[in-house]
């Protein structure tokens, strides 16, 4: 049975967890003044010799993690961290080996005498460790505090990747996870805007061949920017990006990361980034007009900070290994200073009426009843919409319709029409629906005239 599981099992660490057992068992030994038997010297030179094949290969978990450069040491280092999670009886070991401060979790102290580490060699163990290290900044491991006898955990993110276990959703502080499903085929763009959108795949597929073959110059990103208003179709198209890739998408909300006390807003985007860091997703910025608008006379001290804020996320966005998507209602706003730092700029157009139509015909539920009146090309003459105002409309029509218990028809339409260009036109007029407002009930519009009269 044992040997079928392993046949089918990705390459596992097994040999790792057992070698550090059996280093923590001969500590234990030597404590006792007890020196270990030969064949427990010759398991792990046995384990030692599988250990170096693991790590060498293409497959290894250690290959997951999201560290470029990660030493031997490293690897061992991680490996005496996790192997009390991976191996629990390694944790008791632990325990025994630290008596005045039983923990299951080894500490940096334990660490030197496990690995026989030199001043060097324990040196580079601490920076690896301490806040500000590269296990801690990327969340690889975890600890209370800076200390020798500190106990390292491991993190989530590093048990899921060495263990194969289904990795636990981390959020980039800041950001939240956009849910939406969209393939191409769900995508109503011009051609060549939508050839834009498959070149910045591009960026992302080809980056190896070339940067690393062809030697190509590598640059952070891809960064693109998404312009248009409101409605176009902006984060639908980062969706289907970031699911053709197979990879989340998380939305950026810049009010959780600017602060109004100095300094706290570059932290905050470095937690961002640094969480993202080696993760495959794609980070989208909305509204980044405000912070990349041409910049104006620096009159006070704030206003230093200020541009000093913008420049250190669009550092951080330029050098950040992923992509990143900035979304603009105001292109023309955006300094052209900052043009040079995206790989793809795409306007988003509003929707001419073969689009609107297009748009109307997938917006509303499929399996709607259709009443006989509702004309789809008529709807799309009619009233000049964007791609997010017909998906509300669809949806509000068809809500009305379940309503009434009756197919869906273009009085329904032409309410649904009604309602959503009322958010933004406190005074709408009927004939704001054009030839739809033959269809609007007397009823709807005399109330909405009293309310505003």
């Amino acid at each position: 049975m044992k040997a079928a599981v392993e046949a089918i099992s990705p390459v596992n660490l097994q040999a790792e967890w057992e070698r550090v057992e059996v280093l923590a068992h001969c500590l234990l030994l030597s404590r006792s003044g007890q020196q270990p038997r030969d064949d427990v010297l010759k398991r792990l030179e046995k384990l030692q010799l599988q250990v170096d094949r693991l790590r060498q290969s293409k497959n290894s978990p250690w290959a997951k993690l999201p560290i470029n450069g990660l030493t031997p040491l490293g690897m061992d280092v991680l490996a005496c961290i996790a192997a009390s999670e991976a191996q629990p009886k390694t944790g008791w070991l632990y325990q025994e080996l630290q008596p005045a401060n039983p923990q299951p979790f080894v500490t940096v102290a334990l660490l030197q005498q496990l690995l026989a580490l030199d001043y060097s060699e324990l040196h580079h163990a601490r920076q690896l460790t301490a806040t500000g290290g590269e296990f801690r900044r990327l969340d690889l491991i975890e600890a209370d505090q800076d200390s020798s006898f500190t106990p390292l955990r491991p993190g989530k993110k590093t048990l899921a990747l060495l263990m194969d276990l289904p990795q636990i959703e981390e959020v980039p502080p800041g950001a939240y996870p956009v849910r939406q499903r969209a393939s191409w085929d769900d995508l109503v763009l011009p051609p060549d805007r939508e050839r834009v959108l498959r070149e910045y795949l591009m960026w992302l597929r080809h980056r190896e061949t070339v940067v690393d073959h062809w030697g190509g110059h590598a640059v952070g990103g891809p960064v693109a920017l998404f312009s248009g208003s409101s409605g176009t179709g902006k984060t639908f198209a980062a969706t289907v990006i970031a699911n053709e890739m197979g990879w989340p998408l998380y939305r950026v909300d810049l009010a959780r990361l600017v602060s109004k006390y100095i300094g706290e807003t570059e932290k905050n985007i470095g937690k961002l980034f640094d969480a993202a860091h080696g993760r495959e997703m794609v980070l989208q910025f909305d509204e980044v007009d405000a912070l990349m608008s041409k910049r104006g006379e620096i009159k006070e001290a704030r206003d230093r900070y200020a541009n000093m804020e913008v420049s250190y996320l669009l550092a951080r966005i330029e050098d950040h290994q992923g992509p990143c998507i900035l979304t603009t209602n105001l292109r023309n706003q955006i300094d052209k200073a900052f043009s040079r730092r995206f790989q793809i700029v795409a306007e988003f157009p509003r929707p001419d009426r073969t689009a609107r139509a297009l748009l109307w015909q997938r917006m509303i539920p499929p399996h709607a009843p259709r009443a006989d009146d509702l004309d789809i090309d008529f709807l799309a003459q009619a009233v000049n919409l964007t791609g997010g105002n017909i998906r509300n409309a669809g949806l509000h029509a068809a809500y009305l319709a379940a309503e009434d218990a009756k197919p869906i028809s273009l009085a329904h339409a032409a309410i649904a029409v009604y309602r959503e260009l009322a958010k933004d036109r406190p005074q709408l007029n009927k004939n704001d629906l054009g030839p739809l407002a033959n269809y609007l009930p007397e009823a709807i519009y005399s109330s909405e005239a009293v309310q505003n009269g």
